[in-house]
């Protein structure tokens, strides 16, 4: 069975294998534990028979009006396992009472988010790659 923790105290970057898949720039395991170590808001999901992490969600926020989501991953493997939806439940239980939570996600991913009461915005990045 999956378990849910909101620190990353116990992770190791040996538990941090397979992820940003088909990234331009894929994080490797050292800089992934340090953007969960740095990350305002984050929600882990581990397999303890497997002793790995097969997702995440993180997020930046001021705790009083804005918050934002900025990755929510989970490994090829694990998918369709509903993993992603007890990561996206645990990390808005967490943002609870913040009226603006934004992400920006691919088109084909709206619908998994509208899921959750999230609605199409336009925005606008960078991308350095």
């Amino acid at each position: 069975m999956i378990e849910y923790t909101d620190t990353s105290d116990a992770i190791t970057p040996g538990m941090l294998q397979g992820f940003f898949v088909g990234w331009k720039r894929p994080h490797d395991p050292e800089t992934h534990l340090k953007i969960l170590a740095n990350s305002g808001v984050k929600i882990v999901a581990v397999d303890p028979d497997e002793h790995r992490v097969v997702g995440f969600a993180v997020a930046l926020t001021d705790h009083v009006q804005q918050a934002f989501i900025y990755l929510l991953e989970v490994l090829p493997e694990y998918q369709n396992q509903g993993i992603g939806t007890g990561l996206m439940r645990r990390i808005l239980e967490k943002l609870r009472g913040i009226p603006c939570i934004d992400l920006t996600c691919y088109p084909a991913l709206q619908p998994f988010y509208s899921r959750f009461g999230m609605q199409p915005s336009v925005g606008m990045v960078i991308r350095d790659y």
